[in-house]
């Protein structure tokens, strides 16, 4: 007798319906977006050995008071319309408690989309500070075959603090340039013309540099930590995924390997390929609020952490392309601070991953979701101020 199909009767969808034309969307993202290596070629980031995940410390009684002072939904009810599969929340670099979705288990690794960037930036600060990078060396120094696109005369400052001067149009949802995009990355469907075997570079090095100089108004373009990931491939000699693992991953003893896709050449989705657990997420923005210290002792220096945390231009911010994210915010190193007299900082990606941490309070926030639209500017206000609420909270 024929057996019923666990899988499908788990998620009430056929395995075999989870294509790349439809995985970034719901049902089937729920199930995708923690299974992503079996979606797209990855590479592991390896830690330094598995740890078990601290006991689970649930809080329904947090969870019921209001998602911020004088809102008209619990936390639990933002949780559920955000389509927010796990938040973990730490304070002192305790586990304060944590609560996940339904069908979620919390040792699971989840993509974390642009996060991805602020992970790269990290890599990029340390070898900056072993003096293997500089950040005003030009692009074209590292990686001359972008000689002649909008990448030969821009900086790497540039690359991390999205102001490249680049004609990219940063529509997620755009059969266009973006889609073209994917297709070099192997996160959408061949349509034949090449660019899924190409790969990344071949694409990056055709984009043309728009009418205005570099280094002026902020411009978030993924494109940008997609080539970052090549030059730290290119200062470093080593493959991005085994450095990440040696200068990150393992200096904070992560419970579990990560991942990031690649494309069909190899080269790493540095703008938004990694999936990590929620709880490792959470020890990266721990490391951040120790001033850089892991276990292990020093990943990060203080002085970067200064710089990333102060030294974003908020008037090329505020004429930029995110101003509406953040009212009083400023970017730098692939890092967003808020502003407006918090001195909390955040790494956010699309469909719903935040990592939010407050100084103040020594509080760190960790958000996985898997919400059917890339963007939802509602959403992601509503999530920014039950954030700001849990951090104020005794």
């Amino acid at each position: 007798m024929v057996q019923p199909n666990q899988f499908e009767t788990v998620n009430g969808f056929a395995r075999d319906t989870i294509t790349l034309a439809n995985w970034r969307t719901r049902p089937y993202c729920f199930w995708s977006f923690r299974n992503v290596s079996e979606m797209v070629r990855s590479a592991r980031i390896r830690t330094s050995g598995p740890r078990p995940l601290p006991a689970l410390a649930g809080n329904p009684e947090i969870l019921a008071r209001p998602a911020w002072p004088g809102a008209g939904q619990s936390m639990t009810e933002l949780l559920a319309r955000a389509q927010t599969d796990s938040l973990v929340v730490s304070r002192g670099a305790g586990i304060l408690w944590e609560w996940h979705a339904p069908g979620v288990d919390r040792s699971d690794p989840h993509l974390i989309f642009s996060i991805s960037k602020s992970i790269a930036a990290l890599v990029a600060g340390i070898l900056e500070d072993q003096g293997l990078l500089n950040p005003d060396t030009t692009i074209m120094e590292l990686v001359p075959e972008v000689r002649g696109s909008a990448y030969e005369d821009a900086t790497i400052r540039d690359l991390l603090d999205m102001r490249v001067s680049l004609d990219f149009d940063e529509s997620y949802l755009s059969q266009g340039a973006y889609a073209r995009y994917r297709r070099a990355m192997g996160w959408n469907p061949s349509i034949g013309d090449g660019s899924e075997t190409d790969g990344m570079l071949a694409l990056l090095r055709t984009l043309d540099k728009a009418e205005h100089a570099h280094g002026g108004d902020h411009a978030y373009l993924s494109p940008n930590s997609d080539m970052l990931g090549i030059v730290l491939e290119r200062a470093s000699g080593e493959r991005f995924a085994d450095l990440c693992s040696r200068l990150l991953w393992q200096p904070l003893a992560a419970s579990a390997d990560a991942f990031i896709t690649v494309d069909n050449l190899g080269a790493p989705r540095t703008a938004g390929g990694i999936s990590v657990r929620p709880h490792d997420l959470l020890a990266l923005g721990e490391m951040l609020l120790s001033g850089g210290i892991g276990k292990g002792g020093r990943i990060v220096s203080e002085r970067w952490i200064k710089d990333m945390r102060t030294m974003g231009d908020p008037d090329a911010w505020a004429r930029g392309t995110q101003a509406d994210f953040l009212e009083h915010g400023r970017y730098r190193s692939n890092w967003y601070q808020v502003g407006g007299g918090s001195n909390a900082f955040l790494a956010a990606g699309i469909h719903g991953q935040f990592l939010y941490c407050d100084p103040d309070t020594d509080t760190a926030i960790a958000c996985t979701s898997s919400q059917h639209e890339p963007q939802s500017d509602g959403i992601d206000q509503e999530m920014l101020a039950m954030f700001a609420a849990i951090c104020a909270a005794p």
